[in-house]
C-alpha cells in the first residue's frame, strides 16, 4: 500500500465529523480501500469528545498511537460521527490542526433519528417506544456532555444547522465538505471521487457498493411517526437548505 519509509504522524489531515447514522460506516470502509488514505486501528477513535482527555491539556499521542508509522505521503484522517454533534469538539479540533479538512454526511434527520432509536433498542439500552422516547428526549439529554446525552439526543442530533455553525464559526468554509447522505448512497462512485479530490489524492474508476453495519429493524417508521418528526424539523430542514444551498424535498412530506 505505501512505501517503504515510515515515521510517526505528526497531524491527521481530515476528520469524518458526522453524522451518525448518516452511512459513516460505510464511508470509512470505502475510504480505507484508497492506497493513499490512512485510517486509524478502530473506526470511532473518539479522542475530541472524550471529556476525560480535555480535562487537562490534551496528550495528541493519545490519538497519534491509532496510526502506525506512515509514509510523508499519506492522507491521514479518523471517522468519528459524534464530533458533529459533541458541542466542544469543533474548537478542540481547530486548536489541534487550524487546517484539516472536515467531511460531514447529512441524513434526512427525520430517518436519522429512527435509525438511531433503532440503533439503541437493538443494542438493548432503549426501553421507550419511539414516540414516548421523543417525548421523553429533553429530560433525559439534561445533564450536559453526558452518556444520555449520546445515547437518547434522536432529535437534537439532527438540528444540523446550528452544530455546523459551530465547526464553521472556527474553520473556513473550503475546509468543510458536506454531502448529502442520499446522494452518498445513490451516486456512490461520483460522491467518493468528489471526497477524493477534496482530499487531494487520486480519483478512483470502479466501485463494489456494499452496506456496512446494517441494524437490523424491528419494525418501520408509521406515517404517524413521521409525521410528528416532520412538524418537529420542517424549519431545520428549510434552513439546511438556505445554509448549502440545497434541494431537500426528499425529506419533505
Amino acid at each position: 500500500m505505501f512505501g517503504s519509509e515510515r515515521k510517526k504522524i505528526e497531524r491527521l489531515h481530515f476528520v469524518i465529523i458526522g453524522a451518525q447514522k448518516s452511512g459513516t460506516t460505510a464511508l470509512h470502509h470505502l475510504m480505507e480501500k484508497h492506497p493513499d488514505i490512512a485510517l486509524g486501528d478502530q473506526q470511532e477513535i473518539h479522542f475530541f469528545d472524550d471529556e476525560n482527555i480535555f480535562a487537562k491539556p490534551p496528550d495528541y499521542e493519545l490519538l497519534h498511537r491509532h496510526f502506525p508509522a506512515l509514509p510523508a505521503s499519506a492522507v491521514v484522517g479518523d471517522c468519528t460521527p459524534s464530533y458533529l454533534y459533541w458541542k466542544p469538539a469543533a474548537e478542540r479540533i481547530r486548536q489541534y490542526n487550524p487546517a484539516i479538512k472536515l467531511l460531514a454526511l447529512l441524513r434526512n434527520p427525520i430517518d436519522r433519528a429512527f435509525a438511531h432509536w433503532n440503533m439503541q433498542r437493538f443494542k438493548g439500552r432503549e426501553p421507550l417506544d419511539f414516540l414516548d422516547a421523543i417525548k421523553e428526549e429533553t429530560n433525559r439529554i439534561a445533564p450536559p456532555l453526558s452518556i444520555e446525552s449520546r445515547r437518547f439526543s434522536y432529535v437534537d442530533r439532527g438540528f444540523y444547522t446550528t452544530q455546523l455553525e459551530r465547526f464553521l464559526k472556527v474553520f473556513p468554509r473550503e475546509q468543510l465538505l458536506i454531502v448529502k447522505s442520499e446522494q452518498f448512497r445513490g451516486r456512490q462512485l461520483d460522491t467518493m471521487n468528489a471526497i477524493f479530490h477534496f482530499l487531494g489524492v487520486k480519483p478512483i474508476k470502479s466501485i463494489r457498493s456494499k452496506d456496512h453495519n446494517v441494524v437490523p429493524y424491528q419494525r418501520e417508521m408509521t406515517s404517524e411517526e413521521r409525521k410528528y418528526l416532520y412538524e418537529i424539523f420542517a424549519e431545520e430542514i428549510r434552513d439546511v437548505e438556505r445554509l448549502l444551498g440545497w434541494n431537500c424535498s426528499d425529506w419533505k412530506l
